[in-house]
């Protein structure tokens, strides 16, 4: 038996966007580091979570589900293998997602910003490298201005 529309509506509008579990964590150990930023430019393309402005670096804390990388942590050889298993409406809107990342990521590269996209299970199994990842590529930035 389908569920009800509306009820798929309710669940999905419950969903936040912005300003979710590992992205507040990713933001206070980044500000705990001393580094200090702007959060969800509207100016900027996609959005992005964390934004350093001086050095022209966007971040962004992407959900493994929504994102289309949750394949790897379900033991799915690709993408494309677990995509296979879901419902067309759902495929199409991973795939959207993962499309529309793709765009704004060139699009932000475009003009002249750099981006990093950290996954929300990599920031549960390893913060402190995701951190580093971000301090590291921020630091060269400023460093080269």
């Amino acid at each position: 038996m389908a569920r009800d529309p509306s009820l798929t509506r309710q669940i999905m509008m419950a969903i936040k966007s912005v300003n979710t579990q590992p992205e507040l964590q990713l933001r206070r150990a980044l500000w705990a580091r001393g580094l200090r930023f702007r959060c969800h430019d509207n100016a900027l393309p996609g959005k992005p979570d964390i934004v350093f402005s001086r050095a022209k670096l966007a971040v962004f804390c992407d959900g493994d589900y929504w994102h289309g990388h949750n394949w790897a942590l379900r033991g799915f050889k690709s993408l494309a293998e677990e995509l296979a298993t879901y419902k067309p409406y759902w495929r199409d809107k991973i795939l959207g997602n993962v499309r529309r990342d793709e765009a704004t990521n060139l699009k932000l590269k475009a003009l002249g910003w750099n981006v990093i996209r950290v996954w929300a299970s990599d920031l549960k199994t390893d913060l402190n490298a995701c951190l580093e990842r971000i301090e590291t590529q921020y630091r060269a930035l400023i460093a080269s201005k």
